[in-house]
Order: structure tokens, then C-alpha cells, then sequence
């Protein structure tokens, strides 16, 4: 351990030395970070004004260009300390096997992300389920994809994670099927009913025009016979079309004057034990 003697010898000899270049590694960091924003932003404007290149891809460059210019930044502040390349990469080298797993880790994100970028199953702004998680693409990055979900809640997935689960992608087709269902009484005229719904449902604002809704038996129960209530519609108003469908149901059976299912006397529903209700 080092002395009071050995320690007022450093701060009167080289303490003044030492302490420049405290600062001056400060300044060229701050120095250094800002020049890189502005470099990415006006990089991402030059792709951007060019109209050229796919905003997933933009952005994925724009992250790559961003971690080589901060690698380059700390490597020249630790040059300013005399910490050359060469014993920088030896201290890494020599860190021990837990950094080593955690970069091979990162390594397997990022190449996953090229992959993804080659095989591009989706793309900023759309609406996707990858690695158990559905919400909109905001950025594709280097080691992980950034989602928006329904409730306003950012969530990064991680590449590897995306590319080694299914990848479902809602934005890829003109439209996408909203599944809901009603149940009519028994004694009601089950193809009446069909044709009113089918009716009332293309009047819903945002439902398909290309395919026309699909009402049908789903199957029997001791109420009455449940219908499959299906119209299609853009997944960018999926939810509102979905609402509106149940509108819809109590709007047509209402003025129609049908009852609602009972459960016929002596009928009993059983339910299998869940988690909920064992």
C-alpha cells in the first residue's frame, strides 16, 4: 500500500499531469458523444432525404455507425492515459471467461439482427408478435428489436430470441380476419340472423370491401346454435372493428326483437378446474 510520503510525491510531481488529463479526457468525452449524435442524426437525414433505403435498415446502420465511433472514442481517451491498443485488447483478453460468454452472448443478438436484416419478415411500423411479445416495430437495432405494444409499453426483444421463435406479422397482407362470435336462442331463424349481421357489418367504417364478412354456425349449444362473426379489415384499425362487430350484434338482434339465450332448466355447465377457479 502506498504511504502518505509516496502519495504526496504523486500529487506534487505528477498530480497537476494527472489532473489535465482528468479533464481533458471529460472534455473529449462530452466533446466526443456530441459529435456523434450529430453525426448520426445527420447521417439518418442524408438516408432519409435520399428516399432510397427501407427505415428498418436506416436505422440499423445508423446503430452500427454508433457503436464503432464510441468504441473509437474510449479507445482514444484511454490513449490519452498511455493505455495503448495493444494492452487494451491484452486486458480484455485476460478478463476472464464471464466477459466472454456476455460478448458471445451480444454476438449471437447481432448476428442475428443480420440475419433479420437479409430476410426482413417485418419492418418499422409493423404490427408483429416475435419472441412472445405483439406490438409495432419501432427499430430494428443491433442486438435487439424494439416493439410498442397496445398499451403503450416499450419492450426490446432480443434478436436471437426473435429469430429462434415464430415471427408473426400482421402488416404483411391487405387485411386480417377479426374474429368474434354471437350466440342466437333457440327458435330464432338462425339464417335471418345471418343475413341481418352480414348486412349490418359491411356498414361498420374500415371493414374490407375486397372480402366480404363471414357469418356463420360455429356450433350448438343447449342456448342455441353460436355464430362466427367474422368481418376483415386492416390491422391499423383491427381493434376498432372488433369493438364495433359487437356493436353491431346487439344493434341487429335488438331491433330485430330476439330473445336472449337462456340456459334451458336442468342444464348444467361444467367448467374444467383452472388456475382461476380450481
Amino acid at each position: 500500500m502506498l504511504n502518505t510520503e509516496e502519495i504526496w510525491t504523486f500529487i506534487t510531481t505528477q498530480g497537476a499531469s494527472f489532473g489535465l488529463k482528468v479533464i481533458g479526457a471529460l472534455l473529449a468525452w462530452a466533446i466526443g458523444r456530441w459529435l456523434i449524435s450529430m453525426t448520426q442524426k445527420l447521417v439518418g437525414k442524408a438516408l432519409e432525404a435520399g428516399k432510397r433505403m427501407d427505415p428498418t435498415l436506416s436505422k440499423y446502420l445508423i446503430s452500427i455507425l454508433g457503436v464503432i465511433l464510441n468504441v473509437v472514442l474510449v479507445l482514444s481517451i484511454l490513449d490519452m492515459f498511455g493505455v495503448r491498443t495493444t494492452s487494451f485488447a491484452a486486458l480484455l483478453a485476460g478478463a476472464g471467461l464471464a466477459i466472454g460468454t456476455a460478448w458471445g452472448g451480444l454476438l449471437t443478438h447481432f448476428a442475428a439482427g443480420v440475419f433479420l436484416q437479409v430476410m426482413r419478415p417485418y419492418r418499422v411500423g409493423d404490427a408483429v408478435t416475435v419472441g412472445g411479445v405483439t406490438g409495432v416495430v419501432k427499430e430494428l437495432g443491433l442486438f435487439g428489436t424494439l416493439l410498442v405494444t397496445g398499451d403503450n409499453t416499450v419492450i426490446l426483444v432480443g434478436n436471437n430470441k426473435v429469430l429462434g421463435d415464430n415471427i408473426q406479422n400482421f402488416s404483411t397482407l391487405a387485411f386480417r380476419r377479426v374474429d368474434a362470435m354471437a350466440k342466437v336462442a333457440n327458435g330464432v331463424d338462425v339464417n335471418k340472423a345471418i343475413e341481418l349481421l352480414k348486412a349490418e357489418l359491411v356498414k361498420i367504417p374500415n371493414v374490407s370491401t375486397e372480402q366480404p364478412p363471414d357469418v356463420e354456425i360455429l356450433q350448438f349449444t343447449p342456448e342455441g346454435p353460436l355464430l362466427a362473426v367474422r368481418p376483415y379489415t386492416h390491422t391499423d384499425h383491427y381493434w376498432q372493428v372488433y369493438f364495433d362487430t359487437h356493436r353491431a350484434v346487439i344493434k341487429v338482434f335488438g331491433a330485430a326483437g330476439f330473445p336472449t339465450p337462456e340456459t334451458p332448466i336442468g342444464y348444467r355447465s361444467v367448467v374444467p378446474p383452472t388456475a382461476a377457479n380450481a
